[in-house]
């Protein structure tokens, strides 16, 4: 039996694939290929723009995917959202869609958007945002450059994806407000999730993928200890919850090992020597499953 997976492909993809390689599957895309490989048996790959993800999982051509919320939202899919992967500093943090004008525009707020146009990829949100603010507003369907679009006077206003901003204010946009934030998900089609062993090949997916998430940034850590330091050093080591402590073979002194925040090891180290610990290690993390 196989699973039928969605890969995202386009701006999330060398992303999702960086992150299933740290959490342990190799994935090998051939040039021009929609259809990877992976040293799983278990699994069978699709690569599928993330606009369209949720519909194919939602009608059970895929049986789970990755896509974000927006897109889930766009789709109207009825589908299971088994669980929401926040990726670490600049990997795949919450995107915004925003409704933006020029900046000389008159449009301050929604409900100057009466009777004017506005172009955008994410067409039902934006309706159904509009629907919201009770204005009634034409909103035709972008296939891209839609800042050229607002900037040059063919449309009144956009609703654009953005992170922080910075690409609006390069054309000379201001933006009116926030229509929603997106995170990626990892969605699966009902006729899978009711299926055991398709469900428990999916969660087990999400815990490694997670615990790939949850090592972001962190590094193991690990000393020796002497007795009469132990408290001392324990007082200025971060962990999950506590450091984990192990008597050596030497009577008197401890293992100590602990998993850190990769930003403060570098003032760390040099105080946990002061202290007087030894033989102090720094290694890398693939997975920390909470």
């Amino acid at each position: 039996m196989k699973l039928k997976l969605g890969i995202p492909k386009g701006s999330l993809q060398e992303k999702t694939l960086s992150l299933f390689k740290k959490a342990g599957f190799n994935i090998s895309v051939r040039e021009r290929s929609y259809f990877p490989t992976v040293d799983d048996p278990e699994l069978e790959l699709v690569m599928l723009r993330a606009q369209e993800m949720a519909y194919y999982v939602e009608a059970g051509v895929l049986d789970a995917g990755l896509t974000g919320e927006d897109w889930i939202q766009e789709n109207e899919a009825d589908v299971v959202r088994v669980a929401e992967l926040v990726y670490a500093k600049q990997q795949m943090v919450p995107v915004r869609w925003v409704l933006a004008v020029r900046e000389d525009s008159e449009i301050k707020d929604v409900k100057d958007l009466e009777g004017k146009r506005v172009a955008t990829e994410l067409v039902n949100v934006t309706k159904k945002y509009l629907a919201e603010n009770k204005v009634n507003a034409e909103v035709e369907f972008s296939w891209g450059a839609t800042e050229v679009k607002v900037a040059s006077g063919m449309v009144d206003a956009i609703v654009e994806l953005t992170e922080t901003g910075q690409s609006l204010r390069r054309h000379n946009l201001r933006i009116v407000d926030t229509i929603c934030e997106s995170t990626t998900k990892f969605i699966a089609s009902k006729k899978a999730w009711e299926k055991e062993w398709k469900r428990n090949k999916i969660e087990s997916i999400v815990v490694l993928l997670q615990g790939a998430l949850s090592a972001e940034f962190k590094v193991g850590l690990k000393m020796n200890v002497n007795q009469s330091i132990l408290e001392e050093v324990l007082s200025v080591l971060p962990a999950i919850r506590r450091p984990t402590i192990s008597p050596l073979s030497e009577q008197g002194w401890y293992a100590v090992e602990s998993i850190i925040e990769e930003k403060v090891v570098r003032k760390l180290i040099p105080k946990l020597k002061q202290m007087g610990a030894e033989g102090i290690v720094e290694y890398p993390l693939n997975k920390v499953i909470p």
